[in-house]
């Protein structure tokens, strides 16, 4: 049976699939990055893990994979193949494309951003189908955004393309990694929201879930917290809509695991501040934590698709 190698790395682990040419998940598997162990242990964990998924697969359905999808992290050369930093891992401009096609005998691989991948995921098989443009962004330790247009992806000019989380809607407020006050992530991400609720309640260990429970049992506190982070969401989103005019915005990451009290209130604010624009689809992902797995696989795929279409032409 005809397959493709998709892998999705993240910070911690790793989440792996064999994807047949319908979006079938064959096989899943995951894996500890290992990134205690430094940058190199990652990239051959990454290597090892891809080489096991061949193995796997040759094994179990009679042929070795066709080609390969990786998402990683950070910034990404996805033109080149270069996974060029990602602060989380610990690499800068590790040639991820090449090593991992020359480890699987010279298979072609694709490389992707990893939100930008699940975008691509969300955008076909998920939330976004039949959407001709959506953005889609997951609220988790960051924000970061995906931009979709018929059926694919708008990585931009530089590779930057859909990073709300720095979309600047509280001037002056709290300092942001990227060196910018007020970043729409530092307020509304399921990270900033931990940090707000643990000052409010005064429990160092509560978390952005926790808020959310608290907002449905009516706590004033987490009602505010709540609203605060609401209200900044909206603001960015309100800005990507004016440029963009999407069809669907799509919201993932934890934050929206908290469903209608989070949905519910975020529809009403951004409906408040639309003026002259069109009033997109606000709806949750669905596809979770295979979104990434499932991404990596539509690259893979799409590659084969273009290799033989440049063949043929």
């Amino acid at each position: 049976m005809r397959h493709v190698i998709a892998l999705d790395v993240g910070g911690t682990g790793m989440k792996a699939a064999l994807v047949g040419a319908d979006g079938t998940l064959l096989y899943e598997a995951r894996r500890a990055t290992g990134r205690e162990r430094g940058p190199d242990a990652v990239v051959e964990s990454i290597l090892g893990f891809a080489a096991e998924l061949r193995a796997y697969g040759e094994e179990h359905f009679g042929e070795r994979a066709v080609a390969a999808g990786v998402a990683v992290p950070g910034i990404v050369d996805a033109e080149h193949g270069i996974a060029v930093y990602a602060a989380n891992l610990g690499w800068r401009d590790v040639a991820l494309r090449a090593l991992l096609s020359r480890r699987l005998d010279g298979v072609p691989v694709a490389l992707g951003h990893d939100v930008r991948t699940g975008g691509l995921a969300e955008g076909r098989v998920g939330a976004g189908r039949g959407a001709d443009r959506f953005l889609f962004v997951p609220l988790g330790t960051g924000i970061a955004g995906a931009i979709g247009i018929a059926g694919r992806i708008e990585a931009g000019a530089h590779g930057y393309a859909g990073e709300i989380g720095h979309v600047v809607v509280r001037p002056g407020g709290p300092l942001c990694g990227c060196g910018q006050r007020g970043c729409l992530e530092t307020l509304a991400s399921a990270s900033a929201v931990t940090r707000a609720w643990a000052a409010a309640s005064g429990d160092p260990h509560a978390d952005a879930a926790d808020c959310a429970k608290a907002v449905e049992s009516g706590d004033g506190r987490a009602v505010q917290v709540w609203r605060e982070a609401v209200d900044a969401l909206a603001d960015g989103l309100v800005t990507a809509i004016t440029l963009l005019d999407p069809d669907t915005l799509i919201i993932g990451g934890g934050l929206a695991e908290a469903g209608e009290t989070l949905f519910a209130p975020l529809r009403a604010a951004v409906e408040e501040r639309v003026t002259f624009q069109k009033l997109p689809m606000i709806v949750p992902a669905a596809l979770g934590d295979n979104a990434g797995c499932l991404g990596a696989g539509l690259l893979a795929w799409d590659l084969l698709l273009t290799e033989a279409t440049e063949v043929t032409a």
